[in-house]
């Protein structure tokens, strides 16, 4: 009598390194696509989309901030672009 070939996938080594290598992955994905965009001004965005987040350093905020560009909801005319300072993130100077 013949026995059955054991599935791949039944290593405990092999589940665990396919486990990691697509929860790594996962992560990788949206890290990549959530940095900001950074302009000089604020007529240089083109194609804002929905839950987009561009940086925007036009010397408008206060010093140590910077104004961020976003859209926020769709309407009849295109994408509501919501405008608001918030903190440079970089290197600290002491």
């Amino acid at each position: 009598m013949k026995q059955a070939a054991a599935p791949i996938m039944k290593n405990p080594d092999i589940q665990s390194f396919s486990f990691l290598l697509l929860g790594g992955l996962a992560l990788l994905a949206p890290a990549t696509s959530a940095m900001a965009d950074q302009v000089s001004r604020e007529q240089d965005i083109v194609n804002l989309r929905l839950g987009q987040r561009i940086l925007v350093d036009d010397g408008s905020c206060p010093a140590g901030q910077i104004k961020e560009v976003s859209g926020a909801q769709i309407s009849a005319t295109g994408i509501v672009r919501v405008r608001k300072c918030i903190p440079r993130l970089g290197t600290k100077k002491r």
